[in-house]
């Protein structure tokens, strides 16, 4: 047990430092393109974010391959809901969004890294904030085994046989919201390597509801 986890530590390390090395040449080159006015540093500029969100993507994944080997991992959930929904609060004011939690997850926790709770958790909220017209409401529940994150906004939504693109990557349902893309795509793979689920229905706020089950860690 003691030489798989290491080997685990290795491997997660590795993924970490080749990230890292990345990283720095991408952030060079986009900061390069940002000081020019030209339609070769606009292309620059887009395939810059694009490979850093293939990255980050690739990172994700390698570490939650790791973690689900792992043992005794352990994320309260409460205290990442609430950074999150604080976050997305300033980041959706302009649009006077309003983000809220509906009861109370004093007492759940994630079987898992805080890191992949945030990437995955981040991305369904910062989403409904996008099409949201003025509310965001998030729930976490324990059913069973598996803890339910379950997020509402009042947009417009979309149409039930629409609702899977979502999850494709690099589909974009609206090309004048922002984004690459890649989110809800790193959601899904993400929650299917820690034996997860993510699904998209009706929202009772006349929107879309996001459902992201992940499961959860021994009380």
């Amino acid at each position: 047990m003691l030489s798989a986890n290491a080997d685990i530590v290795q491997r997660a390390r590795q993924a970490g430092n080749l990230a890292h090395a990345v990283h720095t040449p991408l952030s060079i080159l986009g900061n390069a393109a940002a000081q020019e006015n030209s339609p070769l540093a606009q292309l620059v500029q887009e395939q810059v974010a694009t490979a850093q969100r293939q990255v980050d993507y690739h990172l994700a994944r390698a570490r939650a391959a790791a973690a689900v080997r792992a043992t005794g991992l352990r994320t309260p959930v409460q205290a990442p809901v609430q950074a999150l929904l604080r976050t997305m609060q300033r980041l959706h004011a302009a649009r006077d969004v309003q983000f809220e939690q509906i009861g109370s997850a004093d007492t759940l926790a994630f079987r898992g890294e805080a890191q992949d709770l945030f990437e995955m958790l981040g991305n369904l909220l910062d989403n409904a904030g996008k099409w949201a017209r003025h509310h965001v409401r998030l729930q976490v529940t324990r059913e069973g085994a598996l803890l339910c994150f379950t997020v509402d906004d009042d947009g417009p939504g979309i149409p039930a046989a629409q609702r899977q693109q979502i999850f494709e990557r690099g589909q974009r349902l609206d090309e004048q919201r922002p984004g690459a893309g890649l989110g809800l795509d790193i959601v899904r793979e993400l929650a299917h390597t820690y034996g997860g689920t993510v699904a998209a229905d009706a929202s009772p706020l006349g929107g879309l509801r996001m459902r992201l089950c992940l499961p959860a860690a021994l009380q």
